[in-house]
């Protein structure tokens, strides 16, 4: 893949310093709306609420109301970090014998499980689990948020009524999947045209061409006049439920009015003199734990990461995935396989903070869009482990294990950050080492972000960036078979996080670098 890309060209992303908010996210549309509802005088938790329905429109393939994730919050005033797990979970009438193992060997998708019949757990309607990220963002705006939530919905609204452009770069996802979306009628009318992935022109054309997305924002619409339940508890909800049992999936809407997003009490642990906060549960929170503390048994020295330091984060890396394989039933990811997740990190002027996943699952979910509500769905039940009797296995109503892993960080020297990735198993491996990177060499956000990294993601294999130093590349090789990689638009190699920083009173975010549509953007208009 390197080989055919530019040995000359160097990618960097502006970082500015500034007493206002800031909002990094994967889009830049996204984050323009985050910043200003922060202008507007909003908490970081309703810039989040914009923020988050924004990503769900323009990235469609990698989260949005029919998904789920994880959300870390930093109250300045009172000090507090707090976690909301809106997670996915299986619904109550799952019969695990519609998924019988077709006995030929490991599927293809993310995770390399037995293969199901007809893939039942990755694609189609009864792929789909119970969606949480709504509730989610509902209970957070209930609890902090200080402007109306039919106003934070407003951005999201507009840009549905406008529909997504597919400029390049979302032709090329979408060609990616066409041969799965082509299988579902109403995924096919919504992202394909006559079955193929849409034209963007000639190689000089300005043509804009653009998804057809009025019946999500008719959803849209409702969930902003009626409040978050509505996708629970109304019409919109039994909607959902009766297009997605049309199609063969047993989600109902009991499951909906059922569901509920749980705050609990952070993760909190030490690491260097920097206290971190995670998700706690099923998530990858206990995961980036246990291998940062397996890191911190290494000395270091120096001012920059050099090979000790890389190798202590792998180490660190490769004890935590055998203790997450064993104990939580995950397994490792298919590495050619893209996840649909989704990342963006919030700090408004007064220092409060959000960090928020949010995801489908796997590239375009469940490739199933809910004909009545224009969603499309997730695929969560594609994260059990269709085999019975691990402690991952597939079973009706249990929570899905996520990758996911937002962190809220306090490292001396007045220094806060808010980070987190997308990218399946990559996640807490980048999110991992920007956080140390902070923590151990007191780096700011866009040093931070400009690094080069490795990926440890389970097994043997360590991918490292082929810009580090050979005798950064060498360090690695005693102890783990190494793979070198570059870092390219697509498909990426390692993580693609957003964060924010706060340090002495200034703010500043970075996305990665790599991300053609991602951008911290600061709030235009300060007072």
């Amino acid at each position: 893949m390197s080989a055919s890309l530019s040995r000359t060209q160097t990618v960097t992303k502006t970082v500015i310093e500034t007493k206002g908010g800031v909002v990094a996210a994967q889009h830049s549309l996204a984050a323009q709306a985050g910043a200003e509802v922060l202008a507007a005088g909003g908490d970081a938790v309703d810039a989040a609420v914009a923020t988050s329905f924004v990503l769900g429109v323009l990235e469609p393939w990698m989260s949005g109301p029919a998904g789920g994730g994880a959300m870390m919050l930093w109250r300045a005033d009172k000090g507090d970090a707090i976690a909301l797990n809106h997670g996915m979970r299986a619904p109550a009438a799952l019969d695990i014998a519609d998924y019988p193992l077709s006995g030929r060997g490991v599927a293809g998708d993310l995770f390399p499980w037995e293969e199901v019949v007809e893939n039942r757990n990755v694609q189609g309607a009864t792929a789909v689990a119970v969606p949480g990220v709504v509730d989610g963002l509902g209970q957070a705006h209930d609890r902090w948020g200080r402007m109306p939530w039919a106003e934070l919905l407003a951005p999201a609204i507009a840009h549905a009524r406008q529909g997504m452009l597919v400029d390049w770069y979302a032709a090329l996802i979408i060609a990616s999947c066409t041969r799965e979306l082509a299988k579902d009628p109403d995924a096919a009318a919504l992202f394909l045209e006559d079955g193929q992935w849409p034209t963007i022109g000639a190689w000089t054309s300005l043509a804009e061409k653009r998804l057809d997305q009025s019946k999500m924002a008719d959803s849209l619409d409702q969930i902003a006049r009626d409040g978050a339940r509505a996708l629970y508890d109304g019409d919109l909800g039994a909607a959902l439920a009766a297009d997605m049992q049309a199609k063969g999936s047993r989600l109902s809407q009991d499951d909906l009015r059922a569901y509920r997003a749980e705050f609990a009490p952070a993760l909190s642990f030490d690491y260097r003199g920097t206290q971190m906060h995670a998700v706690p549960g099923l998530t990858a929170g206990p995961t980036l734990q246990e291998a940062l503390t397996i890191a911190a048994e290494t000395g270091l020295a120096g001012t920059a990461p050099d090979g000790t330091a890389f190798a202590a984060y792998a180490r660190g890396l490769k004890g935590a995935y055998e203790t997450r394989l064993s104990t939580m039933g995950d397994n490792a990811e298919h590495p050619a396989a893209p996840g649909c997740t989704t990342h963006f990190s919030v700090v408004d002027r007064h220092g409060n903070m959000v960090s928020q996943t949010q995801t489908l699952l796997s590239l375009f979910g469940s490739r199933v869009v809910s004909r009545s509500t224009g969603f499309l769905m997730n695929n969560g039940i594609m994260w059990f482990d269709p085999v019975q009797g691990r402690p991952n296995s597939l079973g009706a109503g249990k929570r899905c294990l996520m990758n996911v892993c937002p962190v809220i960080g306090k490292a001396p020297g007045d220094t806060m950050f808010a980070f987190g990735a997308s990218g399946g198993r990559k996640i807490v491996s980048a999110v991992a080492q920007l956080s140390a990177f902070v923590a151990d060499f007191g780096m700011d956000v866009g040093q931070a972000f400009h690094h080069p990294r490795i990926d440890v993601s389970g097994g043997p294999l360590v991918v490292a960036d082929e810009t580090l130093p050979a005798e950064t590349v060498a360090a690695l090789g005693v102890e783990h078979e190494v793979r070198t990689a570059r870092r390219a638009v697509f498909p990426y190699a390692f993580a693609c996080p957003a964060g924010v920083m706060r340090r002495k009173g200034l703010n500043s975010g970075c996305t990665e670098i790599m991300s053609p549509w991602g951008d911290a953007i600061s709030e235009p208009h300060e007072a």
